[in-house]
């Protein structure tokens, strides 16, 4: 049975909870989800490990920061985490956006020291293929900013709020954004604009990259990417399943993280 618990980073409250026994484990979800996703699958390796199941702050039931987070205030987090909670290393296994901060974390020198295996599923981080139509909003949504620029700093902000509201701004940008306000919209920003293929070299760990053939969010290109830059590093994919592997083929993703992490 999981036990929920709240770890104090900066003031801020870390919801996780803790099932299992072994070697610690530490969960990371990616973005717009939360430790509710990844439970089942620290319930389907409990009988092998630790697991601490996150809610990374912004998500679930741990609020969002003060003030907008790059990957790097989150890597710091989990390596808080990681120096008060254990005196052993750990293992990590991680989702999407926490693919971001795990491969972040993972070239620092206490990533080195005290995170040994890695399992990264789904892994955000590599810069993305752009197609033609992606440039033209991005274009379109600067130009229509551009006439902003000349206002007065008190005007330009509640200007700036309208044009965000209207339908032709919306349709510009991703769902993600969309659905963000405040905080977590500037944080997101931060995050799918910072690239980390300079991280790959720093990186000595053994990592699986377990990806779905037909992941829409983050192809199979940058799991690809991810296993040339990285030396000890293995992709293995699974067929019929998308960016949610571990849902889509359950059976099929514990067994191979069972035999990863056994």
């Amino acid at each position: 049975m999981a036990n929920a618990e709240t770890y104090i980073y900066k003031d801020l409250p870390i919801s996780y909870e803790v099932i299992g026994k072994g070697k610690p484990l530490v969960v990371l979800h990616g973005w717009g989800s939360s430790r509710r996703v990844m439970m089942p699958l620290a319930r389907s390796l409990a009988h092998i490990r630790t697991s601490y199941v996150l809610d990374l702050p912004g998500f679930g039931d741990s609020p969002e920061p003060n003030t907008s987070w790059s990957i790097d205030d989150y890597a710091d987090a989990v390596e808080s985490f990681i120096s008060n909670k254990f005196e052993e290393p750990v293992d990590l296994l991680v989702h999407s956006f926490g693919g971001r901060i795990t491969l972040k974390l993972c070239s620092r020198k206490f990533g080195r020291e005290r995170i040994q295996k890695v399992l990264i599923t789904g892994g955000a981080g590599m810069k993305p293929k752009r197609s033609l139509k992606f440039y033209f909003r991005k274009y379109l949504a600067k130009l229509l900013k551009l006439p902003f620029s000349i206002l007065p700093k008190s005007y330009r902000e509640p200007a700036l709020v309208k044009l965000r509201q209207t339908s032709l701004w919306k349709s510009l940008g991703s769902g993600e954004y969309n659905q963000l306000s405040g905080v977590m919209r500037e944080t997101f920003v931060k995050s799918v604009t910072e690239y980390l293929e300079k991280c790959l070299p720093l990186i000595p760990h053994d990592i699986l990259l377990l990806w779905g053939r037909n992941d829409e969010a983050t192809p199979i290109y940058q799991g690809e990417r991810i296993e040339q830059g990285i030396k000890n590093s293995a992709l293995v994919v699974i067929e019929d399943a998308g960016h949610y592997a571990f849902l889509d083929k359950p059976k099929q993703f514990v067994s191979i993280a069972e035999a990863y992490f056994k």
